[in-house]
């Protein structure tokens, strides 16, 4: 089964990097490594997705359509970030910023990292679940204080103090559910294989205090405002390949988690509830990122302030609830996944040849690194939700969705806050990309695997844009499939 490839593929390459000798080739090995774990993960999707069918493995793996389209989106960004690293973690050594040693250290945790993310929608237990969010929190801590500077290792500190004290209201909504499971005369299990087809008979009181836990606990992870405070500073420390799956599949685990208990509440105490908060936590998450998006001044901390923008859209659509806002959420939980994925790989080319974070100091981009600069005008252009990318469509299926509804307070707060930091985008990217070059700048050489990552990226962004305009009722049917429960 293409389960056991996805995750046996990361923990052997997370063995094999102690041993290995030749960290280039090894660069390259593990890309391979991940192309396979892509190629499980497509395979896997297709099987589980098309044929409606759930697979259990020992009680322990569940896997349906929704478990199978989380690990697609992972396996996607993985192999992309694995690419990008050969070049990166090359150069990085090339000056003298890390030594043979911790380039050794770096792939062990990488791989670990990606383990763990892989496990989250694999596991049917919801203790498991809760166990497996947390060691991407403690892997990941590693690697956003990896170059060890003050900055570095403060917001590693922060990062791990932050999302800990978040995840016990996680750990406590799951205890609650669990008793809520209990004192309903049924056998005790954690298993949501055991728990959702009986959510209905469950203590309502119960499931709504244990959902507001699972919100509050699992929406600090999902970068959810106002529990956001530590992505910021976690994303702008991070190596460039890590702030890439931190941003591009660490938030969406989270909120795949928040998607599972929401499920079982739904079932519980009707959609209303479930409704009401994710909405309200989704405007609350887009007025917070638009305000520090137009006043931002470091580049990092600007693509990470738009991941909070970002999943507050997806839980807007999720609040929504209907067939066409759902659609348009699982496609932006991709969409997002591999655009900022480029927009981040961009900022860490631009970062390196600067040496700056602050926007104020970068100019001529596309001088400097005419490959990175043309990229990052496309991606700029993609994240914003400018046609024919593929997050103007995902961004106007939640928006039509909102006027059907009838919430027309939700699209217009949608509209107005697109609209000014589309604005804001192109202030600030055209402002780096374009002008002249500082003085002593020159033009830098770019990685090919550091490109070919990019055309991988930038290929979905561009197809999914075009295809999903002739595919409009399979994407319905497809949404049918993911979200049953």
């Amino acid at each position: 089964m293409e389960i056991f490839l996805i995750l046996g593929i990361p923990a052997l390459l997370s063995i094999a990097a102690l041993s290995f000798g030749k960290r280039k080739a090894f660069g390259v090995i593990n890309s391979i490594g991940y192309l396979a774990v892509l190629s499980a993960g497509i395979f896997l999707a297709k099987k589980v997705i098309f044929s409606g069918c759930t697979y259990s493995f020992f009680g322990f793996i569940y896997l349906d359509a929704l478990s199978a389209f989380f690990i697609f989106v992972i396996s996607v960004v993985s192999f992309a970030a694995s690419l990008y690293s050969i070049g990166y973690i090359k150069r990085d050594i090339r000056g003298a910023i890390i030594s043979e040693e911790k380039a050794k250290i770096y792939y062990v945790l990488f791989n670990l990292f990606c383990l763990s993310m892989f496990f989250v929608p694999a596991v049917n237990n919801l203790g498991m679940l809760w166990v497996a969010i947390e060691m991407t929190t403690l892997v990941s801590a590693f690697l956003v204080g990896f170059y060890n500077t003050k900055k570095s290792v403060e917001a590693a500190w922060k990062y791990i103090i932050i999302c800990s004290v978040g995840i016990i209201f996680a750990l406590l909504g799951t205890i609650l559910f669990s008793y809520a499971f209990s004192i309903a005369g049924l056998s005790k299990s954690l298993n949501w294989s055991d728990i959702a087809p009986v959510a209905h008979i469950l203590d309502k009181n119960i499931l709504k205090i244990a959902f507001i836990f699972i919100l509050v606990g699992y929406g600090t992870k999902a970068g959810l405002a106002p529990m956001h405070t530590w992505l910021p500073d976690a994303h702008s420390q991070a190596v460039a390949p890590i702030s890439a799956l931190l941003s591009g599949v660490l938030l969406k685990t989270a909120i795949y988690a928040i998607l599972r208990f929401g499920i079982i509440t739904i079932k519980g105490v009707g959609f209303a509830y479930f409704s009401h908060l994710m909405i309200l936590f989704g405007i609350i998450s887009l007025v917070i990122s638009c305000c520090f998006i137009l006043v931002q001044k470091d580049l990092k901390r600007l693509l990470a302030y738009s991941s909070i923008e970002h999943i507050g859209i997806i839980s807007i659509g999720f609040g929504l609830g209907t067939p066409l806002a759902i659609a348009g959420s699982l496609l932006h939980v991709f969409n997002h996944a591999v655009t900022k994925s480029l927009m981040f790989f961009g900022a860490g080319n631009i970062v390196h040849a600067y040496k700056k974070h602050n926007m104020n100091a970068i100019r001529g981009v596309i001088k400097a690194l005419p490959f990175t600069g043309i990229m990052v005008l496309a991606g700029c252009f993609a994240l914003t939700g400018f046609p024919p990318f593929s997050i103007f469509i995902s961004e106007l299926l939640i928006i039509i969705a909102s006027f059907v509804n009838g919430s027309y307070l939700v699209a217009a707060s949608l509209l107005l806050f697109l609209a000014v930091i589309f604005g804001a985008f192109i202030y600030h990217f055209g402002r780096m990309l374009f002008g002249n070059l500082p003085k002593g700048m020159a033009v830098a050489g770019e990685p090919l695997s550091g490109k070919l990552a990019f055309l991988f990226l930038f290929f979905q962004i561009c197809a999914v844009g075009i295809i999903l305009v002739f595919v409009k009722k399979d994407l319905l049917w497809i949404t049918e499939r993911l979200f049953r429960g």
